[in-house]
Formats: structure tokens, sequence, C-alpha cells
């Protein structure tokens, strides 16, 4: 009976044995060196404070996103509260974008006039004779005989006919590529598809944009001044544009900054564009009326002031219509919506004196 007891006491031990692990190998799967411990414990608090930090940054920026929100909706008259893009008078969120991008094209415009103003190529007289023939309005606008070339004047005549070239070489045309030719086409192509059909319109609009160049030619922007300002171009230079030089950069004082931006704007404002909506730019011409829907005066107008009616003395940048938008369809008028009126100097304001006094 012991010899058994023993045996079996014998064999509970060597099964203990084999079913616990060594002691080093156990020392060494449940301990750890307090080197070991601190080097966790370090890392571990490092990484809560990285993710705190970015909580931390991520409520500033939903905090700065609906900071923004609200200025945008305070901008485009819409409620403070209201998450959607449009509002009553059919502006967009994307408007805000446009419309300040064109306040930035403005600005280089009346930089451009001023440089030329501070050191003329050619007598003030010259330039606005010069200007006036590219508007080839000489039956309406008033001759430099009758009405003597100020500073002023000539400053905003100058304004004018950047903007009507602006206006009409790259608002008003669609420019994906460097060839006038193809862009021609594909503005005529663009019109016809408008006028069937604007969803489809601004479908094959977004998808030819995307592919558009990014860096126009100075070929691009020669041909937007041989076309609509030729002869102010070669009262500047001395001598007129030649195709010879289509691939050389423009020299100063040719607003090549200037038309640069424009084609940027352009492309900006075609490809981008939300919805179906489609952007026109119009240039009020010299003596047509004031209409205040369409117009925004930057000098105050005295004539006006005392219940008489002025004219339209230069535009100095051109207003931005936004076509369509909505559900247009085929046979229906489509709808207008101004999105930024043309800045316009009013005939009596550029005659000097205090007539000209700045609008606050």
């Amino acid at each position: 009976m012991q010899s058994q007891t023993w045996q079996q006491q014998q064999q509970q031990q060597q099964l203990w044995q084999q079913q616990s692990p060594p002691p080093q190998q156990q020392s060494q799967t449940d301990v750890v060196s307090g080197e070991q411990y601190r080097y966790a414990l370090t890392n571990f608090r490092i990484a809560h404070e990285k993710v705190e930090q970015q909580r931390l940054q991520l409520e500033e920026q939903e905090r700065q996103v609906a900071a923004l929100r609200a200025r945008i909706a305070l901008l485009e008259g819409t409620p403070s509260g209201s998450t959607t893009a449009s509002s009553a008078n059919g502006n967009t969120v994307d408007d805000f974008s446009i419309r300040s991008a064109a306040a930035h094209l403005d600005k280089l415009i009346n930089r451009w006039a001023s440089d030329v103003l501070r050191t003329p190529p050619q007598p003030a007289p010259v330039l606005a004779a010069a200007a006036l023939a590219d508007l080839a309005q000489d039956s309406a606008a008033p001759s430099p005989a009758t009405s003597p070339a100020s500073s002023l004047r000539t400053h905003a005549i100058l304004r004018h006919v950047l903007a009507e070239a602006v206006a009409e070489g790259a608002l008003n045309t669609l420019a994906p590529t460097n060839s006038p030719a193809a862009n021609a086409q594909l503005t005529r192509l663009h019109a016809h598809l408008l006028a069937r059909a604007p969803p489809a319109a601004a479908a094959w609009r977004r998808l030819t944009f995307s592919a558009a160049v990014q860096e126009y030619a100075p070929a691009m922007m020669r041909g937007m001044l041989a076309e609509h300002a030729p002869e102010l171009a070669r009262v500047l230079l001395n001598h007129p544009l030649t195709p010879g030089e289509a691939d050389l950069p423009l020299p100063p004082p040719l607003p090549s900054a200037v038309l640069s931006a424009a084609l940027d704007f352009a492309r900006m404002l075609h490809g981008g564009a939300a919805g179906d909506a489609f952007y026109r730019a119009f240039v009020p011409e010299i003596n047509a009326g004031l209409h205040p829907g369409q117009i925004e005066l930057v000098k105050r107008c005295m004539t006006s002031e005392r219940g008489g009616a002025c004219r339209v003395g230069a535009t100095v940048f051109p207003g931005l219509v936004k076509v369509g938008g909505g559900n247009s369809t085929e046979g229906k008028e489509e709808t207008q919506v101004v999105v930024r009126r043309a800045q316009v100097i009013c005939d009596c304001a550029l005659g000097g004196g205090s007539a000209g006094t700045t609008a606050a």
C-alpha cells in the first residue's frame, strides 16, 4: 500500500512539473523590468497627449468652419441657421468666391492703368484716343477734342477698354486650350448646347475644363489684345502687334498679368460653377443710362443726387450675370441673376472738380 501511494505521489509530481512552466520562463512572462514599465508608461502618456491635442484642434476647426459658414450666410443674405447653399435670390456659396476673385482682378486692372499713367509711353490724349478707337463707340463716346482727356478720364477709359477685352476675350469665351480657333469652336458648341439643354451643357463644360490647360501661352493674350485692343496695344508699344511675335511674352506696359489672371478667372468661372448655372460678363457702354440693378457707382454722382439724369462715363470692371441654375428647360425664359454689378464711373464724376468725390 505504501509503495502504491508513493508511486501515485511521484506520478502527480511529474504531471505537475509538465504542466507548470519553468521558473525562469514564468518570470519572463509575468514580470517586466522597471525600465520597460516606465518606457511603456511614458509612451502611453505621450500618445494620450497627442490624441487630446488632435481633439482640441478638431474642435477649433469646427468652430472656425461654423464661423465661416455664418459669415458666408451673412454675405449671401441667408439665415445664419440655414444649412443650404442657396438663398432666396438664387446666389450660392460659389458666388462668394467668384465675387472675391473678381475683386482681385479689378485691383489688377486698376493697378495696370495707374502704372501706365505713372510712366506713360505716350501723352494722355493719345492713349485716350487709342482706347476710344478700340471701343468702336466714336459716335457715342466723347472725343478728346470736345472732352479734354484729363488724367482721371484717361485712367477710367484705359480701365474700360481692358474691362471690355477681359469680358469678351476671356469671360464670355470658353478657353480650355491654347488655340484660339479651337476655343471659338468650343464656344459655339457650348452655346448650342446651352440653348437646348442647360444640364447637358453644364456637364459638358465641367468635363471640358477638367482637361483644360493649366498655363496659357502668350499667343492667347496677344490674340485677346489684337482682337479687342489693337490700337491701344500699338500706341503702348509704338508698333503694332505682329504674328511673328506670337510666342514671345507680352512686354510692359502691356497688361500681361491682367490677361493671365482673367483667363484663370474664366477657367474657374466656367469649370467650377455650381449646378447648371453659366456666367456671362457685361460692360455698360459709354454714355449709356445708369441702371441701379446693373451698375455700381465707384464715385458719387452729384447730378443724380440733385435729381438730374447722368450717363456712364466709363466702366472700370465688367458685371457678372448668372444665367440659369434652376429648372430651366427649352422654350422657357432663362433666369438671370446679377452676381456682381458692373463698376462704373459716371460722366460728371470724370469731369473733375467736386463732382468726383469718392463714395463712402
